[in-house]
């Protein structure tokens, strides 16, 4: 066998997919599985938005396009966050990238290496850690506390810093826990920022245009990190186009060629088609998301007291995204037993805690981007399951 270098081992991945894969071989055998286990919403693409990637191809956007985007998406992408945030960005700053773990990406191998620290949430989504290994820095977890709404505290983030420490990455809404960070712990975060001026700062707002009270604070509108601030973002989960591959990411100007020539050296440039299909999306009509975001609101509003009332489950109610984080401890297993045997004995896909980080463990993940049916179903499963299992097979 060929002779990898050291640094391939050091790679994660995303267990949500391998969920996914073993929910789909027990459907094979003819098994009834109810899949909350994948993050993607169970909403079809919007019909304009297809129709304007269709009429691309129809008209003849088969080649490359430049390396950070077409600028009429561009353009759009900066009118955009400023009809959500009231900011003024250009968008020469705007990197068009393959998905939103491409900016991630960019982000971690520009300032990861042998030496360095980025801090990153715990639980998180996967590829934060798995990214941060690889480049060779020292993943230090963040934690996002339960007690707080599964939001970050500001003091302690900071006492985590270092003079090693070279990016903070964070996430809200986040994944996998729908957290959202309160905007007195964000003032407060970046207050203390003023401390350390180096230090850049990754926000991963994915997930900002599912917010179920209130509005989602952006770091775009704290002018003191516009010239350190990576935001990243993108279409794959407001506009329902996971598929589509296709999202953004906001660099300082002095990052955006380091992160323009990663582009070149990795992708070259994204879909075109794609990238048409997404001014379709940020320039029409705002129902299909706001649709969306009624059917999940709805769905959630069902699941958190379902989940409450499951014996040893108890569930904060998340603030935005389309998860359910519940804790499991009082059923007496951790969370990679609660997910093999939840699947495995009543035919219901999630994802352990432990699998977005070590301090995931005693929950699991619920993707409620299924039906309301199947969500019912899944409750009523996992309530007889639990009254049902064996005495001494709780780990």
């Amino acid at each position: 066998m060929p002779i990898l270098a050291g640094r391939m081992s050091q790679l994660g991945t995303e267990s949500a997919f391998e969920v996914l894969a073993r929910a789909t071989a027990l459907q094979r055998q003819g098994r009834s599985i109810i899949n909350l286990g994948i993050g993607q919403p169970d909403f079809p693409t919007p019909a304009h938005i297809v129709e304007a990637g269709r009429k691309a191809l129809a008209d003849g956007h088969h080649g490359y396009t430049p390396a950070n985007g077409i600028l009429p998406l561009r353009e759009a992408v900066a009118a955009d966050l400023h009809r959500r945030h009231g900011v003024e960005i250009s968008p020469d700053r705007v990197l068009v990238v393959p998905g939103g773990k491409v900016t991630m990406f960019f982000a971690i191998m520009m300032f990861g290496e042998p030496g360095a620290e980025i801090i990153y949430p715990n639980p998180g989504f996967p590829i934060y850690e798995s990214v941060i290994r690889f480049s060779g820095a020292t993943p230090v977890p963040m934690r996002a506390h339960e007690s707080k709404g599964f939001s970050f505290d500001a003091a302690e983030v900071l006492d985590q810093i270092t003079p090693r420490t070279r990016l903070l990455i964070l996430n809200s809404p986040g994944n996998p826990t729908g957290g959202v960070a309160p905007r007195a712990e964000i003032d407060r975060l970046v207050a203390g920022l003023a401390r350390h001026p180096d230090l850049a700062v990754m926000s991963d707002e994915i997930y900002g245009e599912m917010v179920y009270e209130g509005r989602h604070v952006s770091l775009t509108t704290y002018p003191e990190l516009a010239d350190r601030l990576i935001l990243l973002d993108g279409w794959s989960k407001t506009y329902a186009m996971t598929g589509w591959r296709l999202g953004f990411g906001v660099w300082p100007e002095a990052l955006f060629p380091h992160a323009e020539r990663l582009a070149i050296n990795s992708h070259s440039c994204v879909n075109a088609s794609a990238q048409y299909a997404g001014i379709a999306a940020l320039t029409g009509p705002r129902e299909p998301v706001a649709k969306m975001m009624a059917a999940f609101a709805a769905r959630r509003d069902y699941i958190i007291p379902a989940l409450n009332a499951l014996p040893g489950v108890h569930c904060a109610s998340p603030g935005g995204a389309f998860y359910a984080f519940p804790n499991i401890t009082g059923t007496g297993m951790d969370s990679r037993t609660f997910q093999t045997r939840l699947l495995d004995e009543a035919g219901v896909a999630t994802v352990s805690g432990t699998s977005f980080g070590a301090l995931g463990d005693g929950h699991v993940r619920f993707s409620y981007a299924a039906s309301l049916e199947a969500l019912q179903e899944a409750v009523q499963r996992i309530g007889t399951w639990l009254g049902n299992r064996e005495p001494g097979r709780a780990g």
